[in-house]
């Protein structure tokens, strides 16, 4: 009968390692954390003298780069209608989804991309501009 306790015990320690390295194994690392979408969040001020179609060329040139470039699975736009007047005056905010971070870095030096600033610099209607990454978590 002993023998047979120990079995069990083993058993189940075999069974215990077995769960903790299944979940060590699926925690988010540096390296496989690039697996989650990207998100990639720019929100423009534009200056006073901009002119509402001036800003629709940039949102349909922004939103026509999903298209152009591999790995953008989603874009969204949208202007600031938060009551708490927080938003220091920027008010455009666009939303690009990447599959993953490689892909987000392709797109940077992209020549579409390129010619996208080079679009806002020849229209010179943004004030200020702020960007931010993350990748997607749940």
């Amino acid at each position: 009968m002993r023998r047979g306790l120990i079995g069990v015990s083993k058993m189940r320690a075999v069974v215990l390692f077995c769960v903790v390295v299944l979940a060590a194994l699926s925690m988010p690392t540096p390296a496989n954390a690039q697996k989650g979408s990207v998100r990639h969040v720019v929100v423009f001020k534009f200056k006073p003298e901009a002119t509402p179609d001036q800003i629709q060329q940039v949102t349909r040139a922004f939103s026509e780069l999903r298209g152009k470039i591999p790995g953008i699975t989603g874009f969204e736009h949208g202007v600031n209608n938060s009551p708490e007047g927080r938003n220091l005056g920027f008010t455009h905010v666009y939303l690009m989804t990447f599959e993953n971070a490689a892909a987000r870095d392709a797109y940077l030096p992209h020549p579409e991309h390129k010619k996208f600033g080079e679009l806002l610099g020849k229209l010179g209607i943004v004030a200020d501009v702020f960007v931010v990454d993350y990748t997607t978590t749940g």
